[in-house]
């Protein structure tokens, strides 16, 4: 109860006017401190959500070739585009790799690690590294998987992967390959495309009792093989299938088959605009999952 004196209520205590967040003994409340609390918080996530992705991707490109660079050979041209997801929380694992062989082979890879974030490119490190390693010794396409499989079954509990692997011999123009659950490449040759008939392969760390099987192809000069991650031809709004058939009809309209053809017959159009007009036409990179793209135009 408040006293009353002579008639009239004593005068209040004076306003304290010291910074709430210093002040010792003030406790704020009220819509305008939890929301500017709010506020703070939401700001450190979005940092942290931003050292996060500068942290993957300087441990990716540490990693990974340098994904803009291509590769001349006496026999092929060799891009690459790598287009990280748009936020940090989707960043994957997915990889590639181009490297000649002892032997004069050139091994080409594509894969794809389950997860996202650090863990999935940590994880996508060992099975990269791993698989350059392994293919050294010559072994076929169908053997390196087996051993890669057999790694991330015994070493990388819970992680499952996809890949696609085969070794291009330029004497022959032979293309021998093999994938554990993964979308098979696609080939332009003359004015068309279609994606090439894959053998069995289940993908890696689902089991040790199924082989992997080896297919082939000999390719011409002019002809281009596109190998790729499912993040090229994925979306909520498709499905694998719709997206191929959309990569394919994109690679003849847009001239990437010509420009292919044209590195076979000599200087022609550039290879790597062709595939910066690719990835435009199917609506450019998505932002919920990484991007790889690796293009092997055969040149004679």
């Amino acid at each position: 109860m408040v006293g009353v004196v002579d008639g009239a209520r004593p005068a209040p205590p004076p306003a304290d006017d010291r910074d709430p967040d210093t002040a010792p003994g003030v406790t704020p409340v009220g819509p305008l401190v939890i929301e500017d609390i709010g506020g703070r918080r939401w700001a450190e996530r979005r940092e942290r959500a931003a050292e996060e992705r500068r942290v993957t991707l300087a441990l990716r490109e540490a990693i990974l070739p340098e994904p803009g660079a291509s590769i001349d050979l006496p026999y092929a041209r060799i891009a690459v585009r790598y287009v990280p997801a748009g936020r940090a929380s989707s960043l994957g694992g997915d990889w590639y790799d181009a490297a000649p062989l002892p032997d004069g082979r050139m091994f080409l890879a594509v894969g794809d690690v389950s997860g996202h974030g650090l863990p999935a490119i940590a994880e996508m490190a060992q099975l990269r590294h791993a698989l350059l390693g392994l293919s050294m010794t010559g072994a076929g396409p169908g053997m390196l998987l087996t051993w890669l499989n057999t790694l991330v079954l015994t070493r990388l509990n819970d992680t499952t992967a996809t890949a696609v692997c085969g070794h291009f011999d330029p004497a022959t123009r032979l293309f021998t390959w093999a994938q554990a659950g993964h979308p098979a490449p696609i080939l332009v040759r003359r004015g068309g495309a279609r994606q090439l008939g894959a053998p069995r392969g289940v993908v890696l760390g689902a089991t040790s009792s199924l082989p992997y099987g080896v297919a082939d192809v000999r390719l011409e000069p002019g002809d281009l093989l596109l190998m790729f991650t499912d993040g090229l031809v994925e979306r909520r709004s498709r499905d694998i299938g719709a997206g191929v058939s959309l990569i394919m009809e994109a690679a003849v309209a847009t001239g990437l088959g010509a420009a292919a053809a044209d590195l076979g017959a000599g200087p022609g159009m550039d290879l790597d605009a062709g595939l910066d007009r690719l990835l435009e036409a199917i609506g450019g990179p998505n932002p919920e999952d990484d991007t790889c793209l690796l293009a092997v135009a055969v040149t004679g």
